[in-house]
């Protein structure tokens, strides 16, 4: 995606140029009168994002009109925080019926808005297939054990022998490791300590009780969104695919490099059922859950439904004059009919069911693409609720930011959509079991919880497993509730924000 840097006037007779951090480009005129043409750059934004809104939101209906909700008040100690307290009030006025609550209600942040954001490019680049971090994500166990959730491979936290599952025991800086609240001293110099610095010092434990000092500096490297696979020969001609795929990247930068090799070794190796392990995966580019999609679904569903896209009723009467601005859109465009993805089998792998390992940090692009399969062949989650995100958008250039708003909702060919509470495992929409995440055991071990269930479940058909594998291992201190420990999991990825964008349309 490229960035572009427009401000948008808000009067038919102003006309000039604004000079931003990279290019000059025209003002975009805005024929809305009430609006003021004085004021701050700041200012214009926040009128911009306000309109943008009114014209593009699934739920614009619901809003207040300018005068009444006055863009231009809200703060924040940095302008895009000034920005993002206008996004979250914008968010709150749609109330889902079915819940009584905002469409973009988020109980871990009430208030605040669970889909819409604004940022600068970041989720651009990382889209694209390049992150600067550590290259790892932490997750508590217990109160008292800090574990490594995940580690990109090529990464610094990779190159220095961390592991999933390996037991942080020691943070330079930190004075106490112990998880009370999110409000502890502690817990706020934990945060500090990962996404504040550029330099991390830890001790840490392997499974077996050694322990080793790292220090770690962040760096850019190549995200390979593939963090392992692995064929399990389970007897009887069961064999039991196992990928974890963990960021939607762009399909054509990054994705599909590593996502075609696996799926065609698992072809190679007879596969007969196939794990997909999205727990941690929230979301990304549209086109790769189409690709995915099309990897897992069985070839007999070529060129049947996938999914419709529908947008709110100004952008399918092609009522959308700020847009036009900013991108190529013919007449017709945003009709569900013109938004209609085909399945189209990619790869030769054949089979009838697959398994997704989720958890509240499954969201967007991921729920699309379990969402997309459920009519088509034998779907079974495993893990707990997911994060319900059934909306995606595109991205609205403003000023020196992108702008990120609900835009269209998806269903799938049996017109399922609207899971705005999540999936849940086991229920009677979403076959499967209920199951805590196992952060004691890499990805792929045998002995690990989530995938020990989709292990048994092909060989005898049940998900019951050993009580061994079903108590996790605790050590020390007390179990997290699944709110706390989706809280926990959002700020310990505060870099990551739950998408479904489409690229659907070209800027001008």
């Amino acid at each position: 995606m490229k960035k572009y840097f427009i401000y948008l006037t808000l009067s038919l007779a102003m006309a000039a140029t604004f000079t931003a951090c990279k290019k000059t480009t025209p003002i975009t005129p805005i024929p809305v009168s009430v609006i003021p043409t004085t004021g701050t750059p700041l200012d214009h934004i926040k009128d911009s994002v306000y309109l943008f809104t009114q014209e593009d939101n699934l739920w614009y209906s619901t809003l207040p009109t300018y005068t009444a909700f006055n863009p231009r008040h809200f703060t924040g100690k940095t302008d895009q925080a000034a920005l993002q307290s206008e996004i979250d009030a914008l968010s709150q006025y749609s109330t889902n019926p079915t819940t009584g609550k905002p469409y973009e209600y988020d109980n871990l942040y009430p208030g605040t808005a669970k889909y819409s954001f604004i940022d600068q490019g970041q989720v651009a680049t990382s889209l694209g297939g390049t992150n600067g971090d550590y290259g790892f994500s932490p997750i508590y166990n217990t109160t008292t054990d800090l574990r490594i959730k995940y580690v990109y491979p090529g990464s610094p936290a990779d190159k220095a022998g961390l592991v999933r599952g390996y037991q942080i025991t020691k943070i330079t800086g930190v004075p106490s490791l112990t998880y009370t609240d999110t409000a502890s001293t502690n817990y706020k110099a934990l945060i500090n300590a990962f996404f504040n610095s550029p330099t991390i010092s830890m001790t840490v434990q392997k499974p077996d009780n050694t322990t080793f000092d790292v220090t770690l500096n962040t760096a850019n490297y190549t995200v390979n969104p593939v963090l392992k696979t692995k064929v399990l020969d389970l007897g009887n001609g069961k064999k039991l695919g196992y990928i974890v795929f963990n960021s939607f990247t762009d399909l054509n930068k990054n994705a599909k490099a590593y996502l075609e090799p696996a799926f065609t070794s698992f072809t190679a190796a007879g596969v007969t059922d196939l794990v997909v392990d999205l727990r941690y995966n929230g979301g990304g580019s549209v086109e790769t859950a189409k690709y995915l999609s099309n990897l897992i679904v069985p070839p007999a569903k070529t060129n049947t439904v996938m999914y419709t896209e529908y947008f709110n009723d100004k952008l399918q009467n092609d009522k959308y004059p700020l847009l036009a601005k900013k991108y190529k859109i013919n007449p017709g465009d945003f009709k569900p009919v013109n938004n209609q993805a085909l399945f189209s089998k990619q790869g030769s792998l054949n089979i009838n069911r697959v398994f997704f390992i989720v958890t509240g940090n499954t969201a967007s692009a991921s729920e699309l693409t379990i969402n997309n399969l459920i009519p088509e062949m034998n779907v079974q989650l495993i893990g707990t609720t997911t994060y319900g995100k059934p909306v995606g958008f595109f991205q609205i250039p403003i000023g020196a930011y992108q702008y990120y708003t609900p835009e269209f909702e998806s269903k799938n060919s049996a017109n399922q959509g609207g899971y705005y509470a999540g999936m849940t495992p086991g229920s009677a929409t979403y076959p499967g079991v209920q199951a805590s995440d196992d952060v004691t055991h890499d990805f792929g071990d045998v002995n690990e919880a989530l995938l020990a269930r989709a292990i048994n479940y092909t060989i005898k058909g049940t998900y019951s497993v050993s009580p061994a594998l079903t108590t996790l291992s605790t050590r020390s201190g007390r179990q997290l509730t699944e709110d706390q420990i989706n809280r926990i999991s959002h700020d310990f990825s505060k870099h990551n924000v739950n998408i479904m964008i489409s690229n659907k349309f070209k800027m001008h």
